[in-house]
């Protein structure tokens, strides 16, 4: 298990830069007193020796753990990083699982498809990696600046065991695309009644993931008891096993929303109102991207138009006629 229990023994290499992401340093201040420096500890020994982590259950990020004890105010730490020639990035913190080896969570979590998804192209599941983590960056980045109390809403990221359970729970490997997005942030609780994402769509918290996948599987099963009898252009599709809920209408407001379909890699929609299950034509990647297009650059928005109540992010069309005084346009 990688870790900062050690020091390096030579200066072999020449140090390298290393880079923390603004919401990490935040996160990092909320998580206890000390965690700042034992990140900055952290960035000093990268810096130093680059190879200190382990391979992690996303291609192209290297992991490492701090032992909390080693300071007065700090728990067990994992800490993601992206490796490049001359630079190191790290891109995630999160609190460590209590005695569970970084490695045999990843293959816990990852089981065989996913291994063979990621020696199949493992350059490719990197890009990919890098692509959503960029996004969601972009994201967080403004969320923090212009919409502080949107920011505040976004749940921590998922450990390795939590996905693992939720992977068991559904009964198909997650995306590698979305397996980053959650291991940034695992949910949105919402600001104002509404999430982040564009109509103020919330990200589903994982729990919520599971209990909607349950629910329109039954629907589907049902439906299924009757199919047999149904002429094919008369089935009825409710849901399909490589679907996997991730955006819902708002926090607390699961009627519709999008869902991943793990085969083809296109978001599709949903609706409890007996509307068709549609097609976004849109990655998570593609979605993402577009949602941070359109916060950076709101003059060039074109599915929705971000806007500002206070301290909450508000799309467009989202605003009711009662808050239409309040709202005012973000400016990018």
């Amino acid at each position: 298990m990688g870790g900062i229990a050690r020091c390096p023994t030579s200066k072999e290499q020449h140090a390298v830069k290393v880079e923390i992401q603004p919401d990490v340093r935040d996160l990092a201040v909320r998580l206890g007193a000390d965690v700042p420096y034992a990140l900055k500890a952290v960035a000093g020994q990268l810096a130093d020796d680059p190879d200190l982590g382990e391979p992690s259950g996303l291609p192209g990020i290297l992991t490492l753990t701090v032992d909390g004890d080693m300071f007065d105010n700090c728990p067990d730490l994992s800490v993601g990083y992206i490796r490049e020639p001359d630079r190191v990035e790290i891109r995630f913190l999160r609190v460590a699982p209590s005695a569970e080896p970084a490695t045999e969570a990843v293959v816990e979590a990852t089981g065989d498809a996913r291994e063979r998804e990621q020696l199949a192209d493992p350059a490719a599941a990197a890009l990919t990696v890098r692509e959503v983590a960029d996004a969601w960056h972009r994201i967080t980045s403004w969320l923090k600046s212009h919409a502080p109390d949107s920011y505040a809403a976004l749940r921590p990221g998922a450990d390795s065991p939590a996905l693992a359970a939720l992977e068991a729970e559904l009964g198909i490997p997650i995306p590698i695309e979305l397996r980053t997005l959650w291991m940034l942030t695992a949910g949105d609780d919402g600001a104002g009644g509404g999430g982040c994402l564009p109509g103020n769509m919330a990200l589903l918290n994982l729990d919520a993931v599971a209990a909607h996948h349950r629910l329109t599987s039954d629907a589907q099963a049902h439906e299924d008891a009757f199919n047999a009898d149904r002429p094919e252009e008369e089935r009825i599709i409710v849901w399909k096993a490589t679907w996997i809920p991730v955006v819902a209408l708002g926090p607390a407001d699961a009627t519709s929303g999008l869902h991943l379909d793990a085969e083809s890699g296109y978001l599709g929609s949903w609706s409890r109102y007996n509307e068709p299950p549609g097609d976004v034509l849109d990655t998570l990647v593609t979605y993402l991207e577009e949602t941070a297009d359109m916060l950076e650059a709101p003059a060039l928005a074109t599915r929705d138009q971000p806007g500002l109540i206070d301290g909450t992010l508000v799309w467009r069309s989202s605003v009711t006629p009662a808050r239409e005084p309040r709202w005012r346009p973000a400016a990018g």
